[in-house]
């Protein structure tokens, strides 16, 4: 026999996880600030831009400036435009200021990330149990395993740190980080897309239309005011016989 999982509504699911959103890009921001004062990324970034400026000046050019407006230059202004250029990679300071800020930038958005993560989808679902996320307490939606059985600490960990940071959250990052250092270009954008067609096919083909990260820790997403939680399997299966020895027994009748 198998008991009916009381899916939270749609609606009440999009609630839920756009308020989550919102309070992790805040919590998210927060840490980033915190993580750029630390690490001084500031003065990296500032330095470097004096390198920039230098080239600029000597060269009369802007590196700030786009493909089209790169392509609609003379002949004369594209030759010391590249020449600028050429010249400011080779200088050993750029190149060591770009790899840091290109390192400090990884490093500020992987720590930043995971630890709005582990506070908002961690810590706090163990604190108001059920695995409920603020948004998901505030629209009474709770997370069960598949089989109504409560959530356990490690499937939460599973969902949250495999789940949503790393295959949801940490592989997209790192591919527009790429990308926007000019390291990956189409590529990147192929992957994301890939990446994004796998999260929809996911939801499209599970019974209980989950993502990837309740797909791994084998979760669900659940109306608390009506869904009936086991504590353990063990008490579930104790269920089932219950309701099937009175089902026996009206059947007598």
């Amino acid at each position: 026999m198998m008991l009916d999982l009381q899916k939270a509504s749609v609606l009440k699911r999009v609630s839920a996880f756009l308020l989550d959103i919102i309070l992790l890009l805040i919590l998210i921001t927060g840490f980033a600030f915190v993580m750029s004062v630390v690490t001084g990324y500031d003065g990296y970034n500032e330095r470097l831009e004096a390198v920039e400026q230098t080239y600029e000046e000597k060269y009369g050019v802007s590196f700030d400036i786009s493909e089209e407006e790169y392509n609609k230059m003379t002949e004369d202004q594209r030759k010391y435009f590249d020449e600028a250029y050429a010249e400011f990679a080779k200088d050993e300071d750029a190149l060591y200021l770009y790899n840091m800020q290109f390192n400090l930038i990884l490093m500020i958005s992987t720590v930043s990330i995971l630890l709005a993560y582990v506070v908002l989808e961690l810590i706090l679902p163990l604190v108001f149990k059920n695995g409920q996320t603020v948004g998901k307490k505030i629209f009474g939606i709770a997370l069960v395993h598949t089989n109504g059985v409560r959530l356990s600490t490690l499937a939460l960990f599973v969902r949250t740190v495999l789940g949503k940071f790393t295959l949801e959250t940490m592989i997209p990052v790192y591919i527009f980080i790429m990308a926007l250092f000019g390291t990956l270009g189409l590529t990147g954008t192929i992957m994301l897309l890939l990446i994004l067609v796998l999260q929809i096919g996911v939801i499209l083909i599970t019974k209980t239309n989950s993502c990837i990260h309740d797909l791994l820790a084998n979760t669900v997403a659940v109306d608390l005011s009506s869904q009936m939680i086991f504590d353990s399997v063990d008490d579930m299966n104790e269920y089932k016989k219950k309701i099937h020895a009175e089902q026996v027994k009206n059947a007598d009748y």
